[in-house]
Order: C-alpha cells, then sequence, then structure tokens
C-alpha cells in the first residue's frame, strides 16, 4: 500500500527483483501471484499503456528518450500523448497553446527550458534523467515510479533530481 503523497523505495542488491516489481505493476510483466490496484481498481493483465493512461508512470533505468527531438518536442509529445493527442508527429500542434504552455511549465520546474531547443541526445547524462522526470511530469500519473533515478550521475547532479523527486509531492491538487 501507498499512501497519497508519500515517498518509498524499493531497496536491495542487484537481482533481488527491484526492476521486476516496476514491470509487474506497470504491466511489462504478469505477476506470478498478488493483485496490482490503483485507486481501488484492479490494473494487473492492462496493457502498459492503459496502466500508464489509469495514472501509473514509470523510468526506466536506461535513459529514454526521444534523442533526435528537441527537448521541448519530448514533453510537448508527452502532453499530447497524454491529452488524447496521440504520438502523431504530422498534427497541428503549433495551435495547441495549452500543450506549449504546459510544456515550457514544466521545463521551467525541471530547470531545462534553457536548453528546449537542444537534441535530447546532446544533453549531459544529469540533464537526460531531469528530461525523464519532466516527460513523467508531463504524463500526470497518480503514481511516479522511479527506477533507480540517480544512476550514472555524478554527485554534483544527485541532490537536483532528488529535490525535483521530493518537489513531485506537492504538485498535485
Amino acid at each position: 500500500d501507498v499512501r497519497d503523497r508519500s515517498l518509498h523505495a524499493l531497496i536491495g542488491p542487484n537481482g533481488a527483483g527491484k526492476t521486476t516489481a516496476f514491470n509487474a505493476v506497470s504491466g511489462l510483466f504478469a505477476p506470478d501471484a498478488g493483485q496490482v490496484r490503483l485507486l481501488g481498481r484492479e490494473v494487473q493483465g492492462l496493457s502498459p499503456e492503459d496502466i500508464t493512461r489509469s495514472g501509473v508512470g514509470r523510468s526506466f533505468q536506461i535513459t529514454n528518450l526521444f534523442g533526435a527531438l528537441t527537448v521541448a518536442e519530448n514533453v510537448r509529445l508527452a502532453v499530447q500523448a497524454r491529452q488524447g493527442g496521440g504520438l502523431n508527429l504530422w498534427q497541428v500542434w503549433l495551435d495547441r497553446k495549452d500543450w506549449l504552455e504546459e510544456s515550457r511549465e514544466i521545463l521551467g520546474a525541471v530547470r531545462l527550458w534553457d536548453k528546449r531547443d537542444a537534441a535530447a541526445a546532446s544533453l549531459p547524462h544529469g540533464d537526460q534523467r531531469k528530461l525523464e522526470v519532466a516527460l513523467l511530469m508531463a504524463l500526470d500519473p497518480k503514481v511516479y515510479m522511479f527506477d533507480e533515478p540517480t544512476a550514472g550521475m555524478s554527485v554534483d547532479e544527485v541532490p537536483v533530481v532528488l529535490d525535483l523527486i521530493r518537489a513531485l509531492k506537492t504538485r498535485r491538487d
């Protein structure tokens, strides 16, 4: 059980099953036993996409971005997907000021607005991890799951990402 606006950590040695647990909750693997419920609704057995739509957002150990797209385009696509626009790159989105404004706010919150026009692949590793936090914020999930969010980061970068994660507790209305 996870309470609203609380932080929890799964800890254990390599091979203990932390990522497997995340994969079961997010629908990538079917659990062998037990139930996965979100707000009283059973979600195991749903596709990963439907679990995400239900309110579960997760990051991966390995950074997973659209590297050739800009930082702003990455976030805008996540906002667009959440709001029912799908991932149709050909859809006219310049008229969707709400998508652009939300993307700007999220990039400001993760301190990447000044790098909005850079290709995601060109960012230093720490900024790529911050961009992953931004993508999760754009999905506006009820539950955020971060799989080793500070892996490969320098000692100076770790506190920034941890502060971003702590701030998510107060983001929801």
